[in-house]
């Protein structure tokens, strides 16, 4: 693999980071809102257990896509020292 394939796939990942934590950040924090208020609003015993389930679940995505992310922004310089010592590759 050479630099001009490699480079522009790296950068690629780099810049749609920011965006992505962003709009995931908001989607979120807008579904987890709407989730506690169907929660709040649930009458029959059922119903706001199947929501305060879907709030949980919906709590737990979300930490774990801001956690693979996370690690994702760590693990790009070693991956980019990784395929540098293995392809030959300069980035």
């Amino acid at each position: 693999m050479s630099e001009a394939t490699v480079k522009p796939i790296v950068d690629l990942i780099y810049s749609i980071l920011g965006p992505v934590l962003a709009i995931v950040g908001a989607a979120g924090t807008i579904y987890c809102v709407v989730l506690g208020v169907k929660y709040a609003k649930a009458e029959e015993p059922q119903d706001r257990e199947k929501a305060k389930s879907a709030l949980k679940n919906a709590i737990i995505g979300f930490i774990l896509i801001f956690v693979l992310i996370f690690a994702l922004r760590q693990f790009m310089p070693i991956m980019k020292n990784w395929l540098a010592q293995n392809a030959g590759v300069q980035l």
